[in-house]
């Protein structure tokens, strides 16, 4: 099991279709972590051949920064998606995100196709939660997308803003992403005009476990930047923890007290990790 953060930030994670010129260049000035470009959900039937060539335009162009650039393309069942695959071959991107993953099978067919390049896989169907294990176990697995929107839809389940009928998947799925080292994002809030109720979902999202939240709307991007960045509280306290353990270490001590609680090598572990996704961020925004 990983007791690590994961490599990459990932706070915000927005989606953008991809066969709009506009958004494209747009989401250059963007403060999100990543960026989705989307030629399943958001790209209309008829739009989605072009949507290709507008994507691939786009990514020659660059100029997206730091950001992670992530494609995802249409489902293997559907008449695009093997073409989509094909169409990304020599293109400069970071990741490429399947649709309703089912079995570490799916992985393996995309990276067939494209050898190189880590797989994200969206976790939104009962199978998928089922096999979320095995799935995040592929060599090639990088990152769980959630995608709570559809997998609501499979289980028949009613909206509530505690998400309760959908926390036995969403831990499941964490509980996968945890013990295989993959990285771990909550599906979107819908929304997009209620700030109140996106940085309750934000929050729910960071208490779970997860790295980040996918955003549909730029006006999301900085309350998940903000929920999933450590609070100058949290450095704090990791700061003297470890300052704390390590005098104790000093002294022949196995565990320090600090503020009447015990430190562990868990909790420094902890707090390392605070630091670093600490620096990593303050790095990102200079």
């Amino acid at each position: 099991m990983s007791d690590t953060i994961p490599p990459k930030l990932v706070r915000s994670v927005l989606y953008i279709p991809a066969s709009k010129p506009r958004a494209l260049e747009k989401a250059k000035g963007l403060p999100a972590d990543a960026i989705i470009f989307d030629l399943e959900d958001a790209v209309s039937p008829e739009e989605k051949v072009a949507a290709r060539a507008t994507l691939a335009d786009a990514l020659k162009l660059g100029g997206y920064g730091e950001r992670l650039k992530v494609v995802r393309v249409n489902g293997a069942d559907s008449e695009w998606g093997a073409a989509d695959l094909a169409a990304l071959k020599g293109l400069a991107f970071d990741a490429v995100l399947l649709p309703k993953v089912q079995t570490a099978d799916d992985v393996a067919a995309a990276r067939k196709v494209l050898p190189e390049v880590p797989v994200w896989a969206m976790i939104e169907t009962p199978l998928g939660v089922l096999n979320a294990a095995e799935i995040a176990a592929h060599p090639a697995l990088e990152a769980f997308v959630m995608g709570t929107n559809d997998l609501a839809k499979e289980l028949n389940c009613r909206f509530r803003a505690d998400r309760l009928p959908l926390m036995g998947a969403l831990q499941s799925s964490l509980l996968a992403a945890r013990a295989h080292g993959v990285i771990a994002i909550d599906g979107v809030f819908n929304a997009f005009k209620d700030d109140e109720g996106l940085a309750a979902e934000c929050e729910q999202g960071r208490d779970l476990g997860f790295d980040g939240k996918t955003v549909i709307h730029p006006a999301q991007i900085a309350t998940a930047n903000a929920v999933f960045s450590p609070s100058e509280e949290a450095i704090d306290l990791a700061k003297r923890q470890i300052a704390a353990f390590d005098a104790a270490k000093a002294e022949g001590q196995g565990v320090a007290v600090l503020d009447g609680k015990i430190v562990e090598n868990l909790h420094v572990a902890t707090a390392r990790d605070i630091l670093a996704r600490a620096k990593a961020i303050a790095e990102r925004t200079e």
